[in-house]
């Protein structure tokens, strides 16, 4: 399997909010750099992160492009998040169910059919800016 095939699955798990659908493309010890947070490692800390995001945000993925690097072992996804602020996130502006509309990128590691690590970006500041 390719590695834009594992993104694939990823991504179509991800919008269909099929948080074991991720799991299954993840290896076990996977390193989640999280856009201005703490690196999570393992499948458990992944979990409890998507579970938090589920809580507080309700986000679906177009425009999605994938690039994979020569070797299948790196590769890359650049996207628009379409999503709606449900729960208020402890440190940012109280959620009212306001919409938002940005552009962001991961990066990814993979070994085999498995992401190893997960990198995302987004402009936090052009979140907030959508959300107040």
């Amino acid at each position: 399997m390719s590695a834009t095939d594992v993104l694939r699955r990823y991504y179509d798990a991800f919008n269909a909010g099929d948080t074991d659908g991720m799991l299954e493309c993840l290896c076990d010890d996977v390193a989640h750099h999280v856009n201005e947070g703490n690196i999570r490692v393992g499948k458990e800390k992944f979990a409890e992160f998507n579970a938090h995001m589920t809580r507080c945000y309700k986000e679906n993925l177009t425009d999605i492009v994938l690039f994979e690097a020569e070797g299948g072992t790196r590769a890359a996804a650049e996207f628009t998040v379409n999503g709606t602020y449900l729960e208020t996130d402890e440190g940012l502006p109280e959620a009212k169910g306001q919409t938002y509309r940005l552009p962001a990128g991961t990066f990814f590691s993979l070994e085999g059919d498995k992401i190893t690590r997960v990198v995302t970006y987004y402009n936090l500041s052009d979140w907030i800016r959508q959300v107040q």
